[in-house]
């Protein structure tokens, strides 16, 4: 049965690189009755909905600290998203939600630290130990160097290709994303350096396609950059948007610490009119 949600209810629509997403304050309405996959997928829906790669629920806690809910346009939990936290991030500063120097963001993958670095949100993420420069169970192409895991926050496969302009992103990287070696499936990042400059594609996992942007995949990156000896200390990266996302690096006995910072702006506010529930059966053409 096809029903409508609440209209009226307020919303922002942020893009960090690219990624782009509805998002709700919790200070305008209770906005959990919204949290259903059926919803989500509607919210998210190109052309029918909102349109975005996910939908972000925020509630403050203290003057120093806030909650997201992440979900992916397949209206599935996402443990964390970067680039939504960085706009999460944008938002509650904008909006007065917080205003110390320094503020905790949690997650469902866990506590991160947020702060405004040179006019650009900026998160620390947890501790990054989970981290394997081959995977055995996934042969590589001709055409790739390296090929490697690591889980920032989410689990990702890092492909390092002789040129992301012409890699199979979406055939090889829905394939990857299933493979059953991995427990949880992953998140695929195809990554060259092309005159002097690192490019990063991604295949994301919940939303099944390419997104312009990939915050814990340009972490996830930076790190195996690293451990293959590719890159440093700070890596910075070309996204399929066009934008950059710069990774901050810094390992003690074999865990990352790793920081993420980008753009994160608003794209426009707007107010919901009757969100239909697509999940219901339509007729056929």
């Amino acid at each position: 049965m096809r029903q409508a949600v609440n209209s009226g209810r307020r919303f922002y629509k942020m893009s960090g690189s690219g990624n782009d997403f509805v998002v709700f304050d919790s200070r305008d309405a209770n906005a959990r009755d919204l949290e259903s996959v059926d919803t989500v997928k509607a919210l998210s829906a190109r052309g029918t909905g909102v349109g975005a790669d996910g939908v972000v629920f925020l509630e403050p806690r203290q003057e120093d600290s806030f909650q997201i809910r992440y979900y992916n346009s397949d209206g599935s939990r996402g443990e964390l998203c970067g680039n939504a936290t960085l706009c999460a991030l944008r938002l509650a500063y904008d909006t007065a939600m917080v205003d110390a120097e320094e503020v905790s963001i949690q997650t469902d993958s866990g506590v991160v630290t947020g702060r405004m670095a040179a006019g650009r949100p900026e998160i620390d993420f947890a501790p990054v130990s989970e981290v394997r420069d081959t995977v055995a169970e996934i042969p590589r192409l001709t055409r790739e160097t390296c090929l490697g895991f690591a889980r920032a926050g989410v689990p990702h496969i890092v492909i390092l290709d002789e040129d992301v302009r012409t890699a199979d992103i979406l055939g090889r990287g829905s394939r990857i994303r299933r493979d059953p070696s991995l427990r949880d499936g992953a998140n695929v990042n195809f990554v060259a350096q092309i005159d002097g400059r690192w490019y990063t594609r991604t295949y994301e996992r919940g939303v099944e396609g390419e997104t312009l942007a990939c915050g814990t995949g340009a972490v996830a990156t930076a790190i195996l950059l690293s451990v293959w000896g590719r890159a440093g200390d700070r890596v910075t990266l070309r996204t399929r948007s066009g934008r950059d996302l710069e990774v901050r690096l810094r390992e003690t006995g074999g865990v990352w610490h790793p920081s993420l910072r980008g753009p994160a702006e608003i794209v426009f506010k707007g107010e919901l009119g009757d969100v239909l529930d697509l999940g219901a059966e339509s007729p056929s053409a």
